[in-house]
């Protein structure tokens, strides 16, 4: 009777393991795509390229510009810099 019930326990255990063994998909396996999974991959590749060309063209920055003190910083960085103040001497008035 123990035999029995240990086979019994055995076979609803495993029943529902080998019950889901076909639908696990294997490593480098291709998978069917069907006309519309293909139509709609296809609709989303264009709209991300069409997303991507309305990006605008950006020029490089330099975020270490203003940190340089060889003069190689960005044109803004330099002209940022303020210019010094006339001294002005009050024994002059």
């Amino acid at each position: 009777m123990r035999k029995l019930a240990a086979i019994f326990l055995l076979t609803m255990i495993a029943g529902p393991a080998f019950a889901q063994s076909d639908h696990v998909q294997r490593y480098r396996e291709e998978v069917e795509k069907s006309p519309a999974d293909a139509a709609n991959e296809a609709r989303q590749q264009r709209a991300y390229q069409r997303a991507l060309s309305g990006v605008p063209d950006q020029k490089p920055t330099d975020p270490w510009g203003i940190a340089r003190s060889d003069g190689q910083g960005t044109p803004k960085a330099n002209a940022a810099k303020p210019k010094p103040a006339k001294p002005t001497s009050a024994a002059a008035k």
